[in-house]
């Protein structure tokens, strides 16, 4: 069974700067597209960013992609969320999901970010 955990989480200030990771186990990591989810006031996930095998990435939009960037190392089982220029809307529960077409996927418990002066 693959488990993720994402870490990095925390509170920042508008403006800051934040690292997330997400850590994999067992040997699937390389096979796996990665997307950052995170959960919006109606209780739903939504996409962040997302990178595929190949290392092909894409962003929410245009706000998301030019503040926040989306990496893996397979060598490590990790991927990783860097964001910046943080604004209080981003407060928000982030979660890690392994996916592949055709397949539930898996996800990790979640990493609280709140941005707040």
């Amino acid at each position: 069974q693959v488990q993720l955990v994402e870490s990095g989480g925390g509170a920042v200030q508008p403006g800051g700067s934040m690292r997330l990771s997400c850590a994999a186990s067992g040997n699937i990591f390389s096979d796996y597209a990665v997307a950052w989810y995170r959960q919006t006031p109606a209780n739903q996930r939504e996409l962040v960013a997302h990178i595929g095998t190949d290392g092909s990435t894409l962003y929410k939009d245009s706000s998301i992609k030019s503040r926040f960037t989306i990496s893996r190392d397979n060598a490590k089982n990790a991927a990783f969320l860097e964001m910046t220029n943080l604004m209080p809307g981003d407060t928000s529960v982030y979660y890690c999901h392994l996916e592949r077409s055709g397949e539930p996927g898996y996800w990790g418990q979640g990493t609280q970010v709140t941005i707040s002066s």
